[in-house]
Parts: C-alpha cells; sequence; structure tokens
C-alpha cells in the first residue's frame, strides 16, 4: 500500500470532470457511486472513512485509500476546506444562468430524452425546438451502434460534435443521465466545461431529478 492518506478535516467536493463522469452514462461502478451519492446533499459532507464506507459500499479501508487516490489522480474528486452549497433559488430560473457559461458564445439548451426542450440561452426559440429533436435523433443513433463506439473502436464517451474543417466543435451534444432520466446539454460553439458552473448545473439536476426514496 502506498503512504496515501486520508485528510479526514475537509470537505468532499467533485470537480467538474468528477461532475460530468457522474452522470456521463447509466453504467455504475464505485467511483460514480461516491460522485452521484455527493449530488444527494444539500451541502458537501465532511471527508471520514465511516461516511466513505456508506458512500461507495466498500468496506476495506484500503480498498477505499485506493478509490480516493485514483479519483484524485484523474481530477475527479476533491477536498475543500469550507464546505459547497447546492445551487439555490427556483429551479426554473435558475436553470438558464447556469447553461450560458459553459459556451464561448453562450449559447446552451438542455433537452430530454423526448426531444423536448427544458431550459436554454442563447438560442431563438425556433432553433431550441430544432436542436432538441435532433438532440434525440443524435441520442438514438448512438445507442443502435453503441457496440462499433465502445467495443470496436473503444470510445467511452457518447458526446457528439459538429465540428469545422480545423476540428473545432460548432454544436456539440453531451448526455447527461440524472437519475432514471436521460438529459442532453447542447453546446453552441466552443464548450468550456472545465469550470465550476458545470458542477452546479449536475448538482441542481440531481437535486430535481435523481432525489433518493
Amino acid at each position: 500500500m502506498t503512504d496515501f492518506t486520508v485528510k479526514e478535516n475537509l470537505y468532499i467536493y467533485p470537480t467538474p470532470a468528477g461532475a460530468y463522469y457522474a452522470v456521463s452514462s447509466p453504467t455504475d461502478d464505485p467511483a460514480k457511486k461516491l460522485l452521484r451519492t455527493l449530488f444527494q446533499f444539500i451541502e458537501t459532507p465532511s471527508l471520514t472513512i465511516d461516511e466513505l464506507h456508506l458512500y461507495t459500499g466498500i468496506k476495506d479501508k484500503n480498498e477505499i485509500t485506493a478509490l480516493l487516490k485514483r479519483m484524485q489522480s484523474l481530477d475527479w474528486l476533491q477536498g475543500c476546506e469550507e464546505p459547497q452549497g447546492a445551487p439555490l433559488g427556483d429551479f426554473e430560473k435558475i436553470l438558464p444562468e447556469l447553461l450560458s457559461p459553459l459556451s464561448n458564445r453562450g449559447n446552451v439548451l438542455l433537452a430530454d430524452n423526448l426531444g423536448f426542450h427544458i431550459a436554454y440561452n442563447g438560442f431563438n426559440y425556433e432553433t431550441v425546438e430544432q436542436l432538441s429533436a435532433l438532440s434525440a435523433d443524435i441520442s438514438s443513433l448512438h445507442e443502435r451502434h453503441i457496440g462499433l463506439l465502445e467495443n470496436n473502436l473503444g470510445l467511452n464517451s457518447s458526446a457528439w460534435a459538429i465540428v469545422d474543417a480545423a476540428g473545432n466543435s460548432q454544436v456539440g451534444f453531451w448526455p447527461l443521465y440524472i437519475g432514471e432520466q436521460r438529459f442532453v446539454l447542447v453546446i453552441g460553439g466552443l464548450p468550456r466545461m472545465n469550470q465550476p458552473i458545470l458542477i452546479s448545473l449536475i448538482w441542481a439536476l440531481n437535486m430535481r431529478f435523481a432525489k433518493e426514496n
């Protein structure tokens, strides 16, 4: 075992990369279980071995320590000296504010698996309706060819993009699996997902749609 230790006087908090990993597919593993559990709290919990036993389902302390080390090395998890809180305010009102920073153009929408928009910012309404329908078609296309993409090509991402000649995304489609539901985050322009606002968006969605029974 390495000399990696758990510092218990911190509050455990996902990074933007960890937040996206938690909802990027419907599959489950100990890391996703831990990350998804964190999004069920109003405020980030303290980092203790006893709580980690509960969140991960892992009983062995060394296994938990190894999991934390791996998640930290992948930049999925961080420790904060002060607790972090879930986004406050009416869900329908705060959602557009959580979307716009995720694009360099401010053009972002959130659609459900049926192709209906939940919230949007920047796009005009006609474009929103068309992109929402397109997001459902792309999700269906991905699921039909998932064997090729994941098994034959080894592609673990289910995000799709329409790119320019230089390979830069013009419109990207990012699935978000929240609880039993699938949403699609549609981003016009270059995505800016590696920032704390993505954590807030995924946290707000989990608080609304993935409450534990």
